[in-house]
């Protein structure tokens, strides 16, 4: 399997330098993959398998490094990542290909930027796939105060609180600014209410892992979304439930049904 990670272009938007691949078939149905906080396109996309898998599909594969991740701009301000601005850089990236309408898949942060996107952009959204992400898009994830500390710690040794610790050792391994993305966690993490996702009328799948303990339940998000359901990812927890075969396969098969509409 050829994981190599694609050329890369750059857009301007918002005062700032996005970068994002578009690859697979250009006369394909397109698909918008937005990654996950202190990851990047090639971390949740490329090396899982998942432009391989919807390339080889017959789809339009297009990702972008969200600001503050991969090769895009790094502000160090936190305003600059409110995830309604984060889905706006999505759809002006959209613009900019002169793509009317797309699938998208995002992943944790990425699965709500992408709801933000639908909020804002409905006409742009074909169908949703929320990945990494359940009830805690509404209920939300957790105190992550602690991570942005880890961030900014001048070691990993110096850390001990353990998703904190999780996040620092990805971040060092990606080789990622860990200020911007300090920046970011403080507040990406706007929460969206249950009258806001029940306003979200796109065919909706939400996949995940079983061991996951940062989502919360994709079962009960899906219950409050009028054309939502739930795909459980076996014995996966946040890290890893991401590249699962059963996750690409739901999402295959979701994605051709909808292509059948």
């Amino acid at each position: 399997m050829d994981l190599t990670p694609p050329p890369f272009s750059r857009f301007n938007h918002d005062g700032l330098e996005i970068a994002f691949f578009d690859e697979g078939d250009p006369s394909g149905a397109p698909i918008v993959l937005i990654h996950g906080f202190a990851s990047s396109a090639n971390v949740n996309w490329v090396f899982p398998g998942w432009l391989k898998t919807l390339g080889d599909a017959g789809y339009r594969v297009i990702a972008l490094d969200n600001r503050g991740h991969g090769k895009s701009s790094k502000p160090y301000d936190p305003e600059l990542y409110r995830p309604q601005q984060m889905a706006g850089d999505a759809a002006a990236l959209l613009g900019h290909l002169g793509i009317a309408e797309a699938h998208v898949i995002g992943y944790s942060m990425g699965a709500r930027i992408s709801a933000f996107l639908a909020l804002a952009h409905p006409d742009r959204v074909r169908s949703l796939v929320f990945g990494g992400l359940g009830i805690g898009m509404v209920s939300g994830v957790g105190d992550w105060d602690p991570i942005a500390d880890a961030l900014v710690a001048p070691s990993l040794d110096d850390v001990t609180h353990a998703r904190g610790r999780m996040f620092r050792a990805f971040a060092d391994q990606t080789k990622s600014d860990r200020q911007a993305l300090a920046a970011c966690i403080s507040t990406s993490r706007d929460l969206l209410t249950a009258q806001d996702m029940a306003r979200i009328e796109q065919p909706t799948l939400i996949g995940v892992g079983t061991t996951d303990d940062i989502a919360g339940s994709a079962e009960e998000l899906a219950a409050l979304m009028p054309h939502a359901r739930a795909l459980d990812i076996p014995g996966r927890d946040h890290m890893l439930a991401v590249g699962d075969r059963v996750f690409k396969k739901g999402v295959l098969e979701f994605l051709t049904e909808i292509d059948r509409i």
